[in-house]
């Protein structure tokens, strides 16, 4: 089987690393650990190791509904356990009635620090906490360097992993018919302006599918795809139901309140 036919030319290079760290487990019988991987980047690893004989593999990210987790590739005969993945909580706290600090404030801080997005898993930022699950390797440097947000002063220490907060997301689903899975179609349907507006939106590099700039309003969507329009928040298209019989697509949208 091909498997490249089943995804998009831009994720060669990661189907080509899932492809690499399989073949390295299977010749030297040693896990390997991934860094935090994306949910789409998740799912073609699944769909890659699906099936493999003798090897077993997992994705954790600190609960099990976390969005952004590591994978652990390993024969067979390995147990896999939550302590395996080297996930640290670190929490800082921040004087809400001085400043109001945002996802992407805290986010742009830790890649001042040269932080690499991948060693980082969700980022929580609510009622005067900030909570960062990292990559263990990297949590003293966080907690070294990261001392400051904007205009205030933190210090993030480790927490117990079950001090996780409830992420307080809430999506509104919505059910509708489009003409195609163009991506300049379903930002129009999504967030409710002209399909012009659309594409100037994305030429001028608004958009983000699958947490990556997307510059082509003809770019076809597939489910579960997750997208971004700056300013307006994030959406995903849940689910492709089919065509009616004006051969116009059945979806099922959501939208981040």
């Amino acid at each position: 089987m091909d498997i490249y036919q089943h995804f998009r030319e831009e994720e060669r290079p990661f189907i080509d690393q899932v492809l690499s760290w399989r073949e390295d487990v299977e010749l030297k019988y040693q896990r390997k650990l991934s860094d935090f991987l994306d949910p789409r980047e998740q799912l073609i690893l699944k769909t890659i190791l699906g099936n493999t004989p003798d090897l077993i593999y997992g994705v954790f990210g600190g609960k099990e509904d976390t969005e952004r987790k590591r994978a652990i590739i390993a024969p067979e005969y390995e147990v896999i356990e939550e302590g395996d993945y080297h996930l640290t909580l670190l929490e800082a706290s921040y004087p809400t009635k001085f400043v109001t600090l945002e996802h992407r404030d805290v986010l742009g801080a830790f890649m001042s620090l040269g932080i690499k997005r991948e060693k980082l898993g969700d980022l929580i930022v609510q009622d005067g906490k900030i909570q960062i699950v990292a990559a263990s390797e990297i949590s003293d440097y966080i907690k070294m360097n990261l001392t400051g947000v904007k205009k205030s002063n933190v210090q993030f220490e480790e927490k117990p992993m079950s001090h996780l907060l409830e992420n307080s997301n809430e999506w509104s689903r919505k059910e509708t018919t489009v003409s195609s899975l163009r991506l300049d179609v379903l930002l129009k349907e999504i967030y409710g302006m002209s399909r012009k507006k659309a594409g100037m939106h994305i030429e001028a590099k608004h958009v983000k599918v699958n947490f990556r700039v997307v510059e082509n309003p003809a770019f076809l969507l597939e489910e579960g795809d997750l997208l971004s329009l700056r300013g307006k928040g994030r959406s995903r298209l849940e689910e492709v139901q089919g065509k009616t019989k004006k051969e116009k697509f059945k979806v099922t949208t959501a939208k981040l309140n």
